[in-house]
């Protein structure tokens, strides 16, 4: 039979700065994929897309890790009762839902490198908002890693915020591709390599505002909703 100790509020923050540093040294690895995955995709390169896949294995495990860490530290604090505040509740629920949306970005981006062994035709020039769009991705994937660092909601709601730019370039490069393949100057084929981009990055985009409300409930209680074309930030029942 084992044992538990009990479990002080110092104890328990001390155990979460832990958990959280490894969570934001995964955050930066994710990154750092996503970032090879797409000069990968550019670049046409299979080498490197073979080695995205392989981070992504190593993204997986510590995603695992993370997460039985918090289990067992939730289950540590319910059997020995210990006189924890709402926000000390928050840190342990956003590291399991971050943590969530790290590896969900790491498999978007194992994805965009897989495409370059699907890619139909490797001379065929993308719309040049296409880096554009790609590059904006990359940045709000930095941004909201960023804020989870530095637990800095005003960050994250500039992540909120920047969601609808992605958004703008996925609609501007579809209909480019349309009119090129219309037209007979863009492959079929090519134009659903770039549409499973611009969705993979859609995907990414998301999890990163996931991410970005997560480090606002963290930090302040409230709780995002998109509602009627705006951002709005209530109160969560029972918060205290």
């Amino acid at each position: 039979m084992v044992v538990m100790m009990d479990l002080t509020p110092e104890e328990f923050d001390q155990r979460i700065d832990e958990i959280r540093a490894k969570l934001t040294e995964q955050g930066h690895a994710v990154v750092s994929l996503v970032d090879a995955a797409i000069d990968a995709f550019y670049a046409r390169d299979a080498a490197e897309a073979a080695g995205v896949a392989a981070e992504d294995d190593r993204i997986d495990r510590v995603d695992v890790e993370i997460e039985r860490e918090s289990v067992d530290l939730l289950i540590r604090t319910a059997v020995c009762a210990c006189n924890l505040d709402a926000g000390h509740l928050r840190r342990l629920l956003a590291i399991v839902k971050v943590n969530n949306e790290l590896e969900r970005i790491a498999d978007a981006g194992a994805d965009i490198a897989e495409l370059v062994t699907q890619l139909a035709d490797p001379d065929t020039r993308f719309p040049e908002t296409t880096m554009v769009m790609t590059n904006s991705v990359l940045g709000l994937l930095r941004d909201s890693v960023a804020c989870l660092e530095a637990f800095n909601p005003e960050t994250a709601r500039v992540v909120i915020q920047s969601e609808h730019v992605v958004l703008s370039f996925k609609m501007e490069i579809l209909q480019k591709a349309e009119r090129r393949v219309a037209d007979g100057s863009m492959p079929v084929d090519s134009a659903f390599n770039l549409h499973e981009l611009v969705s993979l990055c859609m995907l990414i985009a998301d999890h990163c505002t996931n991410i970005a409300e997560q480090v606002i409930y963290e930090q302040t209680g409230m709780i995002v909703r998109h509602m009627d074309g705006t951002w709005e930030e209530r109160e969560a029942e029972g918060n205290g």
